[in-house]
């Protein structure tokens, strides 16, 4: 059974995010296709990056801990809120963290907003540092528009049918992604 990292990127008090990343645990899990575990940056607590991981010293163990659960994921699930047309600091931070833990590694990307765009915006920069950093992002999307009306906290859609529907396209090309990397190795 594959593994499926899920970052909820947003550290930010009232958060809204949160919910998707939720919802794609619980996706995955209720469908059976998936180890799963959510990656939730706002219990890290990292500070602010000032070099990578593989030229660190003395690592912190959360850092460590970041890292293998990247390392050994078969694929990464990144949600993230739109801020201002880009993507929150603490994302950033643990993209630029790691280097050989992203090579070749599968990553689907949903983006959200309180807006109607659902975090469109926010997409093209994300998708070109990931890529710097050898990245595979797979080419679906899933943005999310009014993130407050669409999933409550504990991260059910208020549209289940279609909410699985979309999840269902977008899970399916991350696993293709994932097969064709394992293919590659």
């Amino acid at each position: 059974m594959k593994t499926i990292a899920i970052i909820s990127s947003s550290i930010r008090r009232g958060r809204k995010s949160h919910r998707v990343a939720l919802y794609f645990e619980s996706y995955l899990r209720e469908n059976n296709l998936a180890k799963t575990e959510i990656i939730d940056l706002k219990e890290y607590g990292f500070p602010v990056f000032d070099e990578r991981l593989n030229r660190q010293d003395d690592p912190m163990p959360e850092v460590l801990l970041f890292a293998d659960k990247i390392r050994s994921a078969d694929g990464v699930i990144i949600v993230t809120p739109e801020y201002n047309g880009g993507y929150p600091a603490s994302l950033k931070n643990v993209i630029d963290l790691l280097y050989d833990e992203w090579k070749r590694k599968p990553v689907a990307i949903s983006t959200v907003s309180d807006g109607s765009f659902g975090g469109t915006q926010v997409i093209t920069s994300l998708q070109f540092s990931l890529w710097k950093i050898g990245a595979v992002t797979v080419p679906a999307m899933f943005p999310v528009p009014m993130v407050a009306d669409a999933f409550d906290e504990q991260g059910k859609p208020a549209d289940k049918v279609s909410a699985d529907k979309r999840a269902s396209r977008f899970i399916n090309t991350l696993f293709r992604h994932i097969e064709a990397n394992s293919l590659m190795a």
